[in-house]
């Protein structure tokens, strides 16, 4: 097998990540294809370039020779696709975390008459390692998504919109008692429902049904099973009940771009569209979007899309009050 650019980005990203798991996070790879690609590499160049163990992997001597030449072919590599795509005119990729509805690309289309706009799911790890990389123009992805590391500082960031953790109920039936949806470890709402679900006070252990890699899964677990999830409004689905936390946590939605790579204009344009289309979004959800004309003092990022005051809209919804610890957790 001859070794080529993937393989190099293979064994780099290993090797930065510390973990042949975390790699695969970076990678969008499952990690039993990660571990398989990469003893196929170290195959080829004639030994281990790594020790696994429990706490993760440390180069080999043959891995300390290689995997310094690897990390230059992967940087040579990356400055020529970041110039060729700087070059390439009328062309903006955008990488986002979840799903993209079809009207979130058509909106950013609109702002971008010019250009060729193509949008694609990531998670949040591997959009901004496409960023990095230049294979991607920008990325959508919750923060702080690992910007502070140190190639952190080729990349440009800003805070598009903060959204806040509400609990998530069945619509039209009650629930089974204290039966939860939870996040895997590699989610990342897992950190967050980790602090709002942690010396809360509650009466009893709770039956957690089954841990999701997404918010529609989980959205889904809540409507067929009766369960409860934690969410972000835009992770909701109509079928579900949102309920609001009096002491929620934000969870702030960064644009992600590699500085040089972007202009300043079209970043401009991009972070207005994201704004615009999530108040549309907003005004679907009557209760959500009454929610935040209460609080847009504490949304300054949305205020030049949010009315002064509620006024008198029949549709708001307000189905309950915010909960305060979790008494809606037994309705």
């Amino acid at each position: 097998m001859d070794i080529e650019l993937r393989h190099a980005r293979i064994v780099v990203t290993i090797s930065e990540s510390g973990s042949i798991s975390r790699g695969a996070g970076e990678l969008n790879l499952p990690q039993p294809s990660l571990t398989a690609q990469l003893k196929r590499i170290e195959k080829a160049v004639g030994g281990d370039l790594f020790v696994r163990s429990r706490s993760g992997v440390t180069p080999t001597p043959l891995g300390e020779r290689l995997i310094p030449m690897l990390g230059d072919l992967v940087r040579r590599a990356d400055e020529v696709i970041a110039q060729a795509n700087f070059a390439t005119v009328g062309q903006l990729r955008l990488g986002n975390t979840e799903w993209t509805p079809p009207a979130l690309g058509d909106a950013l289309q609109s702002v971008l008459p010019g250009t060729a706009v193509a949008t694609e799911t990531f998670s949040p790890a591997a959009a901004v390692a496409g960023v990095r990389r230049g294979a991607l123009s920008v990325a959508l992805v919750p923060g702080p998504a690992r910007l502070s590391d140190p190639a952190g500082a080729a990349l440009g960031s800003t805070v598009v919109v903060r959204e806040p953790v509400w609990l998530a109920l069945p619509a039209q039936r009650e629930r089974a008692r204290d039966t939860w949806v939870r996040y895997s470890r590699e989610h990342w709402l897992h950190p967050v429902e980790e602090r709002l679900l942690a010396g809360r006070g509650r009466g009893g252990p709770v039956k957690v049904l089954h841990h999701v890699s997404t918010q529609r899964e989980a959205m889904a677990w809540v409507r067929d099973s009766g369960a409860a999830a934690l969410t972000t409004p835009s992770g909701a689905t109509p079928d579900i009940r949102l309920t609001p936390l009096a002491d929620t946590e934000f969870v702030e939605m960064l644009l992600v771009w590699r500085r040089g790579a972007v202009t300043e204009l079209t970043l401009r344009r991009l972070v207005r569209a994201v704004r615009a289309y999530y108040c549309a979004y907003a005004r679907t959800i009557p209760h959500y979007w009454q929610w935040l004309i209460a609080h847009r003092a504490d949304l300054p990022e949305l205020q030049q899309f949010l009315p002064e005051s509620a006024g008198t809209d029949e549709s708001a919804d307000l189905r309950s009050e915010p909960v305060s610890g979790w008494s809606a957790a037994r309705q």
